[in-house]
């Protein structure tokens, strides 16, 4: 991957198509996949924030909608981890089938309900997965099972005044046999709505990605 790249992509994933942006600065060093959370879709403006600094930093994105806009109608579908796990599995099967992509090292980002997909596909991709962030997430419904199967390294993000969250991150980091974060950003509610924040977020995973998906880092860094 050599030029810059932003494009429309729709990939297949068994019944369904979902679609997503892709972009890439030039010469990139790796393709994040983004799993955003319950109600939230490829446009929102935290993932998409994020996903700038990553092209910034040489890192190329794919944002997509892991449901159909009818599965997301259903409030259920949306916290259907399994089905959100097979469509970011699928994604990440189409991504390396493309000629121009292939040999990229892959990495997870992943926000509330997001993070929990994230994670169980990285325990399914194994070495295959270079690092995976979660971003006010819910990796305890990836369950312990796939937890201590992940291989990659993970790094927790989690707002400060988000207590319940907070408990959440800290059982799921305990479960983790991989290299691994947690990082408690100071003044943020869940959301990394207060000023600041969602810059901290942005940076870590930029920081994260970096270390772990360079084309010289091994299968750990």
């Amino acid at each position: 991957m050599s030029a810059a790249l932003q494009k429309l992509v729709r990939i297949p994933a068994g019944h369904a198509h979902i679609e997503g942006m892709l972009a890439f600065p030039a010469d990139a060093q790796g393709l994040v996949l983004f799993a955003h959370g319950s109600g939230s879709s490829r446009h929102s403006p935290r993932n998409n924030y994020v996903a700038q600094v990553l092209r910034d930093t040489g890192i190329g994105t794919l944002l997509m909608d892991l449901l159909t806009p009818e599965e997301d109608m259903d409030y259920q579908a949306r916290f259907d981890i399994p089905l959100l796990t097979q469509r970011l599995l699928a994604a990440t099967s189409w991504i390396k089938d493309q000629p121009d992509l292939q040999g990229l090292p892959i990495g997870y980002f992943g926000a509330s309900t997001g993070a929990a997909a994230a994670l169980q596909a990285a325990a399914a991709g194994g070495d295959g997965i270079g690092a995976a962030v979660s971003r006010g997430g819910r990796p305890d419904l990836a369950g312990a099972h796939d937890l201590q199967r992940i291989k990659c390294p993970v790094l927790l993000l989690v707002g400060g005044y988000d207590d319940v969250v907070i408990e959440l991150n800290q059982a799921a980091y305990e479960q983790l046999r991989c290299r691994k974060a947690l990082v408690i950003v100071p003044g943020a509610t869940h959301l990394f709505d207060e000023p600041g924040t969602l810059e901290e977020v942005a940076r870590q995973a930029a920081l994260w990605f970096s270390q772990y998906l360079g084309k010289s880092a091994g299968p750990n860094g």
